[in-house]
């Protein structure tokens, strides 16, 4: 016999546990290891064909080879594609190619949903994968991969899942030079200077990773955009991804620079209510449709620190999205106008949102979605939901989420984000709903709904810069298309897709990524303290920077600690953005009293030794925070060394190198913070607690110029 390479590593595959064979990250949750006992032996009884009962089209032959892929992987055999039903088939069949005797309830499915079933279909014992469309059977056939890696029962299989947003989207903060502002995994994936001509295969697996969690639309260039991504040699680089991402569902969008009909049509203004302007940005979007059929639309960045916006013109924010919006409209395109602005006149940067865009309610046009970060400061490890959800009830808001972890320790740091997200849209608006019904349009009964997550992608071999944060681009993903996931669940998927289907080392896995988040919260910002990151680069602890030319790029402008207390004053008797909430939140976080511990310093300033719940001072319980800060990374640690002979050496070996990271990181941050408060409070350590390892000027003297992702 002729052991060729192919042989050997499908024989050592068959024959190794899944832990032996060297792992680098690239497979993310699409791995397909091999199954063992009777998951092995229902997953070959379950699928031994692939029937499929429609027309092709190369979405249908999408699903299909990751089905082949995928079965070949978990069994060691590639199933048949046939045209016969026989037990043991998997049949792909949409509503219009159902075989005889298939009876489903296709209308609940939609356009976009799948059924998965375990049923007797023309006297055999048959899975079907069904659907109303082609990129609902693809769906459903990620769906089923994912039941048989995570040892679902595939023998009473019974299934079914629709969207409950309309657009599931990915944001690029990518730019044209291929440096990516905010990312921590490498450059850009989009190899401009190569296309159109060369495809990487990247770009592939980018889709089939996508797919898989229902994303349905990337935008590919920087919020903070150039001109030049509109003209034609860039939107053919952007049709030939358009291309290769076509088959998997998803739709291809562009940050649109609002000044684009001065720097490219030779206009003297932008101003969004003169017929000149108007009339340049629907000829370009006629020229974008012609390279683009199937285009998305325009993600827009305006009048936010230092981009051109209508208000350059005297016009606000509805002027200038509804200008966009009339130029895509025929199309069928939409624009994401995003809400996140701040200037340095305003009373109180978290306020400002709201002041400018709820006045505006029910004057955007149809085809309009003002995407609203989850918090009115900007992606904190916690802040309260932001007010503007559930305020406007005629204008579908966008949730804006960010996967890439700015303000949490950037890719080296273990923070598991689903909690944060979880968090955000369970939050009860006291409006009707909790942020969730205002994303998916249910609470004010709207048809276009989007979720966008701000993409920590890149061309690091992992894709994520780290092993974990795969995870928190698999968790938007799934929580995109279901927003009343638990982090929980969506935490024992991936870690069972990614790392061990052994129930114990999955749910140590589980265990330690639920822990991550607060753990952050607690080593960074405790209590409701926010923005105290180093300034531009976002790197490590500088609460006591007060020297920025803006008042609010200041740390002291957010914590405002001294020697009489500590906290930004968001009641009536300072900034009063607890007003813009709904009364029955605005009552409960009014009062110290009321308002969670979590989120006290974020609306109330206090003396240092107010009375905490915990019965200690607010001085000593802000130390005790950043300690189980600290001590929770350090089992963190232990657990993940515990998992060794679970895990393959090489990423086992990458996590705990880290881990090991950020638990330094996280004293800095202890001990940084502390060192500062102590300094303006002039108290004494509690008892018991550690002093910092270093001087306040030590810490005060770093510098990171090259710290990666700055914008």
């Amino acid at each position: 016999m002729k052991f060729t390479g192919k042989w050997l590593m499908a024989a050592l595959l068959a024959v190794l546990p899944a832990w032996a064979v060297a792992e680098d990250g690239y497979e993310l949750w699409l791995r397909y290891r091999p199954l063992q006992g009777p998951a092995l032996v229902q997953l070959q009884a379950g699928a031994k064909s692939i029937v499929r009962t429609g027309a092709d089209s190369p979405t249908l032959q999408a699903a299909v080879a990751e089905l082949k892929r995928g079965v070949a992987g978990l069994t060691g055999r590639e199933p048949a594609l046939t045209s016969r039903i026989a037990p043991g088939a998997l049949v792909l069949a949409t509503a219009a190619s159902a075989p005889a005797g298939l009876a489903l309830p296709w209308a609940e499915l939609g356009a976009e949903g799948y059924a998965l079933r375990r049923l007797k279909l023309q006297g055999a014992d048959v899975t079907v994968i069904a659907a109303n469309s082609d990129i609902g059977l693809l769906y459903g056939s990620y769906a089923w991969l994912r039941a048989a890696q995570t040892g679902a029962d595939l023998a009473s299989l019974d299934q079914r899942s629709a969207p409950k947003v309309k657009l599931r989207m990915l944001n690029h903060w990518d730019n044209l030079d291929r440096h990516v502002e905010r990312g921590y995994s490498g450059a850009s994936i989009w190899d401009w200077w190569k296309l159109p001509e060369i495809l990487d295969a990247r770009y592939t697996d980018y889709a089939r990773a996508n797919a898989s969690l229902g994303i349905n639309g990337t935008v590919l260039n920087n919020v903070n955009s150039k001109a030049d991504s509109l003209t034609g040699p860039w939107l053919a680089k952007a049709a030939a991804l358009a291309g290769v991402f076509r088959p998997y569902g998803i739709k291809v969008y562009l940050s649109a620079r609002f000044s684009a009909p001065v720097e490219l049509g030779g206009l003297k203004k932008s101003d969004p209510l003169d017929p000149a302007v108007r009339a340049w940005w629907r000829a370009k979007a006629d020229e974008i449709y012609k390279t683009i059929p199937d285009f998305g639309g325009f993600l827009v960045k305006a009048n936010s620190e230092g981009q051109p916006g209508p208000q350059d013109y005297g016009r606000n924010h509805a002027d200038g999205a509804n200008m966009l919006a009339e130029a895509l409209a025929p199309h069928g395109g939409v624009v994401l106008w995003r809400a996140f602005v701040y200037a340095p006149e305003a009373k109180d940067r978290a306020a400002q949102a709201f002041d400018e865009f709820q006045p505006l309610d029910g004057k955007f046009a149809p085809n309009v979605i003002v995407q609203v970060k989850n918090g009115a400061i900007d992606f904190q490890p916690r802040e309260p939901f932001h007010p503007l959800f559930g305020a406007t009830p005629k204008t579908p808001l966008a949730l804006e989420l960010q996967i890439t972890k700015e303000y949490l320790g950037f890719a080296t740091h273990l923070v598991y984000m689903g909690p944060l997200f979880e968090e955000v849209l369970k939050a009860d608006t006291g409006r009707g709903g909790t942020v969730a019904r205002v994303v998916d349009g249910s609470l004010a009964r709207h048809p276009l709904t989007a979720v966008a997550g701000v993409a920590n992608i890149g061309t690091d071999r992992n894709w994520s810069g780290s092993q974990f944060d795969q995870a928190n681009w698999y968790a938007y993903g799934r929580m995109a298309w279901d927003p009343d996931l638990t982090a929980a669940a969506i935490a024992r998927d991936w870690a069972a897709q990614t790392f061990s289907t052994r129930p114990a080392a999955r749910d140590a896995i589980v265990d330690l990524m639920l822990a991550s988040r607060e753990a952050v919260v607690d080593y960074m910002t405790p209590l409701g303290l926010h923005h105290l990151m180093g300034t531009g680069h976002h790197y490590g602890p500088a609460p006591w920077v007060d020297n920025l030319e803006r008042a609010d790029w200041n740390p002291t402008y957010f914590h405002r600690a001294a020697k009489d207390g500590i906290g930004f004053d968001r009641t009536a008797k300072g900034s009063n953005a607890v007003a813009q909430y709904a009364p029955s939140v605005a009552r409960l976080w009014a009062d110290p009293r009321s308002t969670p511990p979590e989120l006290l310093l974020w609306f109330h300033r206090l003396p240092w030794d107010h009375a905490m719940p915990s019965g200690r001072t607010l001085w000593a319980e802000l130390v005790a925070r950043y300690d189980r800060g600290v001590a929770t990374v350090a089992d963190m640690r232990r657990r993940w060394a515990a998992l060794g002979p679970h895990i393959d050496a090489g990423r086992h070996a990458e996590v705990s190198a880290y881990l090991a990271q950020q638990e330094r990181e996280a004293r800095w941050w202890r001990d940084a913070c502390i060192a500062y408060f102590q300094s303006v409070s002039g108290l004494s350590l509690p008892a018991g607690a550690r002093p910092p390892e270093r001087s306040l000027d030590d810490y005060k003297a770093q510098r990171f110029p090259y710290a990666p992702g700055k914008g």
